[in-house]
């Protein structure tokens, strides 16, 4: 026990010191969209341009990650995300739809305000798919997975139906926001709520810790053991929609983050979950600003580089690798 406490401590420490190293180097560079390059500590007045994009990071990584690794405890199974499953699909598609609404009656709208239509897809994807995942009276894992994909797919399509429809000057908008991107100016109002439900969902799913290490068993031993499996996954399949909205309406839809990040931590620390929640949102952290980070280094003509775009070339391999290691039906 004390030897896993201390690898845990040891891996912490390692990655909270990347991780710092990261922030730094994200407050000293700076690309404009002209593909301008600045590189030193900034004035006063241009803090917040840097500073902004650092807590976006850490929000959307850390709710990113968290949100995997629920749905991966949910289905005990390590290739589930909230992109795969569609939790972020549908809360990008009721972003959008707020967004075309908006255009067409000539009502602005608040980033604040789009936190509702996110959370609202978010969690009409959930019960659309957990209905439809149910068999004998259960909820069959492989039959979630494959409805997500199919219902993510959908919702990707009434996303580009919509953009297609639009007036021009939104079009390039939602194609800027459907890349994923991490602003460097953003609310006041919907930074700080995302983060709060963030902070909350990480906390939530570290005190759910060992509730998930005893439905990492079979149902009837999760039972005896005096755990409501049907409640604990309703709860995580909650926490985990709500996670994905309210990283959706900051940043887009970016995906393999709650895929990568989960599996990553788990081969530092292991399976337990209270040690695993934090690792992960650490993960996840590291992933998001590294790949933001990244795409300020990239000498683009055409200005910054989506985060989303980097996201997806580097999990996109890795889920192909983790799916050849461990089936579907695992």
């Amino acid at each position: 026990m004390k030897t896993s406490v201390v690898r845990v401590w040891f891996v912490a420490g390692i990655m909270l010191t990347v991780l710092a190293g990261l922030i730094l180097t994200r407050l000293l560079m700076y690309r404009g969209l002209d593909g301008s390059f600045d590189f030193g500590w900034p004035p006063r007045e241009f803090m917040r341009y840097r500073l902004t994009p650092v807590v976006v990071s850490l929000t959307v990584g850390g709710g990113l990650a968290t949100s995997g690794l629920l749905l991966q405890a949910l289905l005990r199974n390590a290739l589930a995300s909230p992109f795969i499953l569609g939790l972020s699909s549908g809360a990008g598609l009721g972003v959008v739809s707020s967004m075309y609404i908006a255009a067409v009656f000539g009502v602005v709208v608040s980033d604040a305000l789009q936190t509702g239509p996110a959370l609202a897809g978010s969690l009409l994807v959930l019960a659309i798919v957990y209905s439809l995942s149910q068999r004998r009276g259960g909820l069959d894992p492989l039959t979630l997975i494959l409805v997500g994909v199919v219902v993510s797919a959908i919702c990707g399509a009434l996303t580009m139906f919509i953009q297609q429809i639009g007036p021009p000057s939104l079009r390039v908008d939602l194609m800027r926001w459907m890349f994923g991107r991490i602003p460097q100016a953003l609310d006041v109002m919907t930074l700080t709520i995302s983060c709060i439900i963030v902070l909350v969902g990480i906390i939530a799913a570290w005190c759910l810790g060992r509730a998930m290490d005893v439905a990492m068993l079979a149902d009837d031993e999760a039972h005896s053991a005096g755990l409501s499996i049907g409640a604990l996954r309703r709860l995580l399949f909650l926490i985990a929609g709500v996670l994905a909205a309210a990283t959706v309406t900051i940043a887009g839809p970016i995906a393999f983050v709650g895929l990568i990040a989960p599996h990553g931590a788990r081969l530092l620390v292991g399976a337990r979950h209270r040690p695993l929640v934090p690792i992960a949102a650490i993960s996840g952290m590291m992933i998001v600003l590294g790949a933001d980070v990244a795409g300020q280094l990239l000498p683009l003509a055409s200005g910054r580089i989506p985060v989303g775009i980097l996201t997806a070339l580097i999990g996109g391999p890795a889920f192909i690798y983790l799916l050849r290691q461990r089936p579907l039906s695992a």
